[in-house]
């Protein structure tokens, strides 16, 4: 069966996210003083051939923590979305 898997990573609370800072900073300058914070993450879909769903997550988290996030600033979450054979 086909996965599609969500993956969203984020800094972690307490890492400072410069990108985040950036970003807000110019949204402020441009005139939108209501934006309070920004945090500035990726997002990745993973469509995955697996025998089962637990069987995909784990490789994705596998994946998150071999590549696709530094766990030493990072977190990551994953959801799973479409399923088809």
């Amino acid at each position: 069966m086909l996965y599609t898997l969500s993956v969203l990573v984020r800094p972690k609370d307490g890492v400072l996210d410069t990108q985040g800072r950036a970003v807000m900073s110019t949204l402020r300058e441009m005139g939108n003083h209501s934006v309070v914070d920004v945090s500035v993450g990726k997002f990745i879909r993973l469509t995955l051939e697996s025998k089962d769903e637990e069987s995909a997550v784990e490789a994705a988290k596998a994946m998150c923590r071999d590549l696709l996030c530094n766990e030493m600033i990072e977190t990551f979450t994953i959801k799973v979305g479409d399923v088809s054979k």
